[in-house]
């Protein structure tokens, strides 16, 4: 009975159809024509595309480690959990983001700020009355702002982020990354992404060599200090020497060979300290990162507007099938309480 019932309601459908062609004509051409003006009145939306390879540096931070125990310093377990697939989410993060749009610029010779504009020429202005009097003023600190402000910065984060901004590796085998962003004016667009792409690379660059900068800062303080002290070694012994006019007794050659240990002491510290300053140093400048950009986001932008033929035909099918969809639910209605009234 399924099948019968099928091939019977198709073709109930198609009679349908062929009966009333006329209105099914004139409903698809207004929609068509409708859908080619508002094709038409739609403002084109500007996508960057940004490419760059990460070279994370080296990981390997055993002797960094063991430098840093020689001064009672525990940095844990010597892998580093940002890692290049952490990149992305660092790039997106409410961090980075906000960081971006608080910045300013410069766009038809007036300043702003990146989400003062942003705001000005989307539409959420518009569809939200509440925010028309919230402004983000160029040189505002960000600890003044006000509970409204710090609510529209954090729902035009969340807007942008999830619908305007991709960040991917689109192939697993290599370090190359992908970033587009999308918004209704093309400068914006592209001083978006180069800031976004910037303001990562510097904070990416902090964490991955956080640790080792920590170490070489301590070694450089206690190597000066240990100059320091052979150097003020060494003075005191010449003075001693000058000031003692009886060399001939042994008791005034005491702090001369005081001053003479503590030089041999000094001066052997400070040549150990010395290379582990250089080795320091050199394993900072190799934990440093490289993001090197590929294709950046030039002019011309990648402009998505949907065209007005397009529009038409989508308006003048998804009408049509409306109007079956209509119909078909009123027909199946009317024969349900037919078989109701039988009963």
């Amino acid at each position: 009975d399924g099948i019968p019932n099928v091939m019977n309601n198709i073709y109930e459908g198609m009679k349908f159809i062929l009966k009333r062609w006329y209105l099914f004509m004139i409903a698809a051409l207004l929609a068509g024509i409708a859908g080619f003006f508002y094709a038409g009145s739609q403002k084109p939306a500007y996508k960057s595309h940004l490419t760059f390879a990460l070279d994370e540096g080296n990981n390997d931070v055993s002797n960094l480690m063991s430098l840093a125990s020689q001064f009672g310093i525990n940095f844990g377990n010597s892998a580093s959990i940002f890692s290049g697939d952490n990149i992305t989410d660092i790039m997106k993060s409410r961090r980075i983001v906000e960081k971006v749009f608080l910045s300013v610029d410069t766009f038809n010779t007036r300043p702003y700020t990146l989400i003062e504009y942003y705001l000005k020429i989307s539409n959420f202005r518009k569809n939200n009355s509440k925010t028309a009097a919230i402004h983000f003023p160029p040189g505002q600190l960000r600890n003044n702002f006000t509970y409204q402000q710090d609510s529209l910065l954090f729902t035009t984060f969340q807007n942008f982020t999830k619908n305007k901004i991709t960040a991917d590796r689109p192939d697993r085998k290599v370090s190359i990354y992908e970033v587009t962003v999308t918004s209704p004016d093309e400068k914006f667009t592209k001083d978006f992404t180069d800031r976004l792409v910037s303001e990562t690379n510097n904070f990416y660059t902090e964490l991955r060599t956080k640790k080792a900068k920590e170490t070489l800062e301590i070694l450089e303080q206690r190597t000066a200090t240990m100059k320091g002290n052979l150097n003020s070694s060494i003075t005191n012994k010449a003075a001693i020497q000058d000031e003692n006019t009886n060399p001939a007794f042994s008791e005034a050659q005491v702090p001369v060979q005081k001053q003479q240990a503590n030089i041999q002491v000094y001066g052997a510290a400070y040549g150990e300290m010395f290379k582990n300053l250089e080795l320091a140093r050199f394993q900072y400048l190799n934990s440093i990162p490289l993001m090197q950009i590929i294709d950046a986001a030039n002019y011309p932008m990648e402009k998505i507007k949907m065209s007005r033929l397009k529009a038409a035909i989508i308006g003048a099918f998804g009408i049509c099938f409306i109007i079956i969809f209509i119909f078909w639910i009123k027909r199946v209605v009317r024969l349900k309480t037919t078989e109701e009234d039988e009963i």
